[in-house]
């Protein structure tokens, strides 16, 4: 049974991983709101070598549709300004000499749409995940020693929490998708 327990554990594990994964892939989805993950991938020469943006300078938002970013040293911001526009994340940084401001413009109803595909995309990767983890437990599963019942019941159990997570990924997904389209 000790097994049993062990399998069950590492498919909720894996399922789990997936949501994760999900979650960290919604994150860089944009929603028309300024977020400072929106140049989380933004990397900046510094001394010499590439170095994240979070790592030499503040990342805030001082409102919903603006980003502001103020680097520890002024010196920077020239790099910064390039490295923004280098990153072709759609943003025109403006520098007013202490800091950047980036202005987010709002999204069209096409880049919505584009959106919602890539949220889809990523939702359907998930569960690809999922399903995965289900069909490795069902093999290891078949490898122990188990009656047929036991067996019945252990599938059972594995199919009960990929349903759950399968549901999780889709309730997340709508939360989503509403969150794109919402203007």
């Amino acid at each position: 049974m000790e097994e049993l327990n062990l399998i069950m554990e590492m498919a909720e594990e894996a399922m789990n991983n997936a949501l994760e994964h999900l979650d960290k892939s919604f994150i860089n989805i944009r929603a028309g709101k300024a977020n400072p993950v929106m140049l989380s991938t933004v990397k900046v020469d510094y001394y010499g070598s590439q170095t994240l943006l979070s790592q030499v300078a503040n990342i805030n938002t001082p409102d919903g549709q603006t980003l502001s970013v103020q680097p520890w040293e002024k010196t920077l911001i020239p790099d910064i300004e390039k490295a923004i526009l280098v990153a072709n994340l759609g943003f025109n940084p403006m520098n007013n000499g202490e800091s950047i401001i980036i202005s987010i413009p709002p999204l069209t109803e096409e880049r919505r749409l584009e959106l919602v595909k890539l949220a889809k995309a990523e939702a359907e990767h998930a569960k690809v995940g999922v399903r995965s983890a289900r069909k490795e437990a069902n093999a290891e599963l078949k490898k122990i020693e188990l009656s047929e019942d036991e067996l019945k019941n252990a599938e059972v159990d594995v199919q009960e929490a990929t349903d759950k997570f399968i549901a999780l990924i889709d309730d997340r997904y709508q939360i989503k998708e509403k969150e794109i389209m919402t203007v």
